[in-house]
């Protein structure tokens, strides 16, 4: 027999830091209403994490990221359409951020390509998977409001199906968040059939538990729409069949700060094999204008009249007119010559 003094979820959990170094390790979500820690598995799984507004949905997401954050065998790529609110604090430790639907869509579809060539190069070694190692991690795509990018890129939720289906053996993994689980964006495709890790929080209404989880799950007991507090979920996953309460550690703000700025140095790069794909991915060039006639010029004036936070690459393919693979070169000869610097990861000023 057990016997708790105090309720564990009387009151916000404050996060312990990150228990994972490795995307193989198991990343603590929070704690049950016996104070069991809720452990789940990332790697080779797809993840969903819904709920209302104020239910604590940003919270679970950043103790995943900071966890990530904290594994040296894993990139981390960002798609998130409200302008980068959610996901910009993480920017150091994160390799791509897209905030517009077009950027959305290059990403995913350049994962896409990395899904290609990790496929092609596993059956000429007869491999079935992809074991992610500091030399060649795993990717795994976070998307804040995955409902948004429903709306806004098409697409973009045509790669984002693609990479579900096929990318968990070749560790290419996608963790989407949503506050609005329509039946448009989360009912039909094989994204939703495919996320094996369930996370619902608080709904507005009873028939989200559904959406969000599976047909039935309500009437099985799992009710999440009388949870009474942000963070308190439910979560369906291996090893986690039963509705059982939990509650996730709170992440502070100045704990993502801490975190990112810790973790930034220690993150690895994308295998050569994978940076190719990515580089051989045709872009549909717009012939320049005026302004951008003179690449060169046009990518210097960029990089000038940048802001703090400097421009992603795909900003300075659509100023210069130019290629991603002339981008990365021409970024690379001017932070040489000490004309470029990156002040995140992906995201160059002068």
């Amino acid at each position: 027999m057990r016997v708790l003094a105090v309720d564990p979820h009387a009151g916000a959990i404050p996060w312990p830091g990150p228990t994972a170094r490795s995307i193989a390790d198991p990343i603590e979500l929070g704690v049950f209403e016996d104070a069991t820690p809720v452990r789940v598995a990332m790697l080779r799984r797809h993840a969903l994490i819904g709920g209302t507004t104020d239910s604590g949905k940003s919270g679970v997401l950043n103790v995943i990221l900071g966890n990530l954050a904290a594994c040296t065998d894993v990139v981390l790529w960002g798609i998130d359409l409200k302008g980068g609110m959610e996901l910009r604090p993480w920017a150091p430790c994160l390799a791509r951020l897209a905030t517009t639907p077009d950027e959305a869509t290059d990403l995913l579809a350049d994962a896409v390509a990395i899904l290609d060539a990790r496929a092609q190069a596993s059956s000429h070694d007869n491999t079935r998977v992809w074991k992610p190692t500091p030399k060649a991690p795993a990717l795994v795509i976070v998307i804040d409001e995955y409902a948004e990018l429903a709306d806004t890129a098409p697409d973009a939720v045509g790669h984002a199906e693609s990479i579900a289906r096929r990318g968990r053996a070749l560790a290419v993994d996608l963790l989407a968040a949503t506050q609005r689980p329509t039946q448009r964006a989360m009912g039909g495709g094989a994204l939703r059939s495919q996320m094996s890790i369930r996370v619902c929080l608080r709904v507005r209404e009873r028939r989200d538990v559904d959406l969000i989880l599976d047909k039935g799950m309500l009437n099985d007991g799992w009710h999440a729409h009388t949870l009474d507090a942000p963070g308190k979920f439910y979560v369906l996953a291996d090893g986690h069949n039963q509705p059982r309460r939990a509650r996730a550690y709170l992440v502070t703000d100045d704990l993502v700060r801490q975190t990112s700025a810790r973790y930034a140095d220690q993150r690895p790069e994308l295998d050569p094999l994978s940076r190719a794909a990515i580089n051989q991915q045709p872009r549909p060039i717009e012939p320049p204008g005026p302004s951008v006639d003179d690449p060169e010029r046009a990518l210097l004036m960029a990089l000038d009249q940048a802001p703090t936070d400097g421009l992603s690459v795909p900003e300075l393919i659509d100023l210069t007119g130019m290629r991603r693979t002339w981008v990365y070169d021409r970024l690379q000869a001017h932070a040489a010559a000490g004309r470029a610097r990156q002040v995140a990861r992906g995201r160059w000023r002068a």
